[in-house]
């Protein structure tokens, strides 16, 4: 793994930078949530899928694609997502690889260059990180991920050479990991230790971080 410096500014980007894309996985059914969908949780009043999304947004990511599973209905009602194409996944009940793979192929005609892919489930993830990672972006091939404390995590940016690859190793709760350890020889890591915290939301207890 590479590192990467710190960028002096975070969320603010020249806008002749190719196009990098957005993606939300927020379809997951919070299963030791008692099924709470994680996209309906409460954040500051509004749910928290607009949260995520409007990390991607504000942090440079355009076209932003949200891949909706559990409860998409009710997110489509009550989440208020401008400028986000919603992605339908019926297999969600699969994992995040099955959200992985509808989001990627999702993206084919849209001219990204690359993805950087967030979470729903992690509300310390602003668009500081996700501009940090974003800039990391050099080319197709480029890969790059956030880490925390030495850790490597969320916001992860993958370039478009990668997308077949990363689409095949997908399955079940793994999503990219797979993919990744495999080129992790390749991938810019990018601390966003001082900007964001990568605490996602799996328990009752984590609930916590919605304040």
């Amino acid at each position: 793994m590479r590192p990467s410096p710190k960028g002096p500014s975070e969320a603010t980007e020249p806008a002749s930078r190719p196009p990098v894309a957005g993606l939300l996985l927020a379809a997951g059914g919070g299963r030791r949530l008692g099924g709470r969908p994680k996209a309906l949780l409460d954040l500051g009043g509004r749910p928290l899928v607009e949260h995520a999304a409007r990390a991607l947004l504000d942090g440079g990511c355009t076209p932003v694609h949200v891949v909706l599973g559990a409860a998409a209905d009710a997110v489509r009602d009550r989440a208020h997502l401008p400028g986000c194409l919603l992605v339908p996944n019926p297999g969600w009940e699969e994992g995040m690889g099955a959200s992985l793979r509808a989001g990627l192929a999702s993206l084919s005609g849209t001219g990204s260059r690359a993805v950087v892919v967030t979470l729903v489930d992690q509300p310390g993830i602003g668009a500081d990180a996700v501009a940090r990672v974003r800039a990391a972006y050099a080319s197709p091939s480029s890969l790059s991920s956030a880490a925390y404390r030495g850790h490597r995590g969320h916001p992860v940016l993958l370039g478009a050479d990668h997308w077949p690859g990363v689409a095949d190793a997908a399955r079940g709760d793994r999503g990219a990991r797979a993919y990744l350890r495999r080129h992790e020889a390749e991938i810019e890591v990018v601390d966003c230790s001082d900007i964001a915290a990568p605490d996602d939301i799996d328990t009752p207890e984590d609930l916590r971080l919605l304040g």
